[in-house]
Parts: structure tokens; C-alpha cells; sequence
């Protein structure tokens, strides 16, 4: 499996850790620390470290095989944009990047000493109509070395609202399924192109929906409603609530509940669901920190869910990370099992 990850608006995270915020007083900066940020970059880095790190209990959890790291294509521009490239080549991450006019974005997170924090994103560049075209052809041409294509994060000014759904109708005339992560009018306008998967949160579904969503039995209609609408898959990560995964043609519910931990940070957390174990461990890390193989073995241990078992379950996974199922679409047993 190969996944091309194309993040339209990359970024740097830069933290800055401080005693407390005292407002309209001077606040000294304890320590500063940069990375490679944005949830495109955050899956990429997720899916290249389960390609690493999939033995013992992962694999056998999830009969997944990840053959291939992830490749990135990333617009960046200036010296925040050189200095973005060179982290990823740090963590040996494959980046394919289009030169942009203007720098990209620098996101500042402030940390306190109580682990309260305040996050501040610019918009980040200006993409000339010239600049978006690169784009947009550099995806079709990567496509056909892609099993599927996952479009993440937000959409940068002088980008069409229509980008993401341009993209997915690329994939698919290709042959190729598209996951989608994003979020207001982008995320909307790309429903229409029908992504193989969508991953909001509840947040981003109550935008979609229109209104807040007060109840579970409302998040599960504004789900099952928005799989009817891409006649896909939908996947809504819920913070410490956990997770629920809908498919309504298929008449598909299941319900994943994470450990209970204390989070030290929940940067990227959502970003790392596609496995919500993975997305738990991801809450007991610093921010732009991986966690050991090990916690993620215990999270696996300890995630509830109304899943499916046996070869229904295989089916479902390999449904998901676009192989073919050895059978016909799962049936999912409505019992309360664990993931085990």
C-alpha cells in the first residue's frame, strides 16, 4: 500500500512553554521548540511510523500490512518553508515540494506550567492561480503510483473552495480512493465529490449539520446522514469519547472508546485516528512526539468497541485501507466485544 498525503497549507508548530499567561504584562518564554506541523504532515508521520512499527500486537489486532511510508506533496514557500522541508528530512519523511512566492505559516502554541494552552494559526500563503495549477497537476501525475490519496488540513487563501473536490475527482477518475480531513466550506464542497472516507470531528460535523449536535443519537444521524451523501465511509473522532465509524448503505455502526489517560497534549491526537489506540497514545506524548511501540500495545489492550470479529473484521479493515475484501461487504455484529 502507498499513500499519496497532499497538504495544501503545511506548517511550522513552534511552542513556547511558559510559567503562566499574565495578561497585558511581559511573559518570559522558558523554552522554544519548532517542528514539522499541520494535519497532513501529522498523518504522514503516523502512517510512516506504523509502517515501522507494525508487529506484535498491532499487526495481529489489525491483519494490516502498510507496506510502503507515505509520500507527501507540500507547497512551500520562503525560509519557514525551507526550514519545514529540512525537518521532514530529519525524520526521513518522503516530500515531494512546489516553490511557492510566499513563506509558509509559523503556528505558535503557548504551553503554561499547568498544561493550558493557547494556539494561535495564521493563514498562512497567497496561492497564485499559477501556484494551484502546479498543484493540482503534480497530484494527477502522482497518482499513478498511489493506492489511495488522502487530502488533509485547511485550504490556503487563492485556492478554490472547489480544491479538494477537484482533487477527489482526480483520484477517482483514476481509479484511486480518497480519505478527506478538512473542514468549512472546503470540507462541504468536497462532499459532492463522494471521498472514499471522511474523518470530522464533532466540531467540523456540526458544521456540516448546520447546528450543534447535543446528543449521541444526533451525532450518529448527522454521520449517517453525511455517509448517505458521500455513499462512503465516515469516521468521527471524539476526543476522550472515543470514536464512531458509520457506513449507511452497508447499515454499518461501530463505537471505539479509548483508555482513560491523562493527556499531556492532544496536538495531532485526531490525526493519528486511524487507529484509536494510536490516537490515545498520541494524547500521552509532547507535542511533534511519537510514542513508544510499547504504550501503543497497551492502549490496543485496553480500547472498547462494538466491533467486528473474525473475517467480518478483516473485511472491514482491509475495506478501509483500500484492499479488496475476501468477501462481500461485512455484516457487523451488534454485540459488545473488545477490539482483542
Amino acid at each position: 500500500m502507498a499513500a499519496l498525503v497532499v497538504a495544501l497549507n503545511p506548517c511550522i508548530d513552534a511552542e513556547w512553554r511558559v510559567a503562566d499567561v499574565v495578561w497585558e504584562e511581559k511573559n518570559s518564554i522558558l523554552s522554544e521548540r519548532r517542528w514539522a506541523g499541520g494535519k497532513g504532515i501529522n498523518v504522514a508521520r503516523w502512517l510512516r511510523f506504523l509502517t515501522r512499527a507494525q508487529t506484535g500486537a498491532f499487526r495481529r489486532q489489525n491483519k494490516l500490512n502498510l507496506a510502503e511510508p507515505p509520500r507527501l506533496l507540500l507547497p512551500l514557500g520562503g525560509q519557514s518553508g525551507a526550514e519545514l522541508a529540512r525537518y521532514l528530512r530529519l525524520e526521513q519523511l518522503k516530500v515531494q515540494s512546489i516553490r511557492l512566492r510566499d513563506p509558509t505559516r509559523v503556528n505558535v502554541i503557548v504551553t503554561t506550567a499547568a498544561v493550558r494552552q493557547l494556539r494561535f494559526n495564521p493563514l498562512g500563503p497567497t496561492l497564485s492561480r499559477r501556484e494551484w495549477n502546479l498543484v493540482r497537476d503534480h497530484v494527477r501525475r502522482r497518482l499513478s503510483n498511489a493506492d489511495y490519496l488522502i487530502l488533509s488540513g485547511s485550504v490556503p487563501r487563492g485556492v478554490p473552495v472547489t480544491a479538494y473536490a477537484t482533487l477527489v475527482r482526480l483520484a477517482r477518475a483514476a481509479g484511486i480512493r480518497t480519505l478527506l480531513d478538512c473542514d468549512g466550506p472546503a470540507f462541504i464542497a468536497a462532499i459532492k465529490a463522494r471521498p472514499f472516507l471522511v474523518k470530522p470531528n464533532v466540531h467540523e460535523l456540526s458544521q456540516w449539520r448546520g447546528k450543534l449536535l447535543r446528543s449521541e443519537s444526533a451525532l450518529v444521524q448527522a454521520a449517517t446522514d453525511l455517509s448517505h451523501a458521500t455513499q462512503g465511509w465516515v469516521l468521527v473522532s471524539r476526543g476522550p469519547a472515543g470514536a464512531v465509524l458509520i457506513h449507511q448503505k452497508q447499515g454499518t455502526k461501530i463505537f471505539a472508546q479509548p483508555a482513560p489517560i491523562r493527556p499531556v497534549n492532544t496536538i495531532g491526537a485526531g490525526d493519528a485516528l486511524w487507529g484509536v489506540a494510536v490516537g490515545t497514545a498520541a494524547a500521552k506524548c509532547r507535542p511533534g512526539e511519537l510514542p513508544r511501540r510499547s504504550l501503543i500495545e497497551k492502549m490496543l489492550q485496553q480500547v472498547a468497541s462494538k466491533a467486528p470479529t473474525g473475517r467480518r473484521k478483516e473485511a472491514l479493515i482491509s475495506c478501509l485501507t483500500s484492499q479488496r475484501p475476501h468477501s462481500g461487504p461485512p455484516r457487523i455484529s451488534r454485540g459488545h466485544r473488545s477490539l482483542g
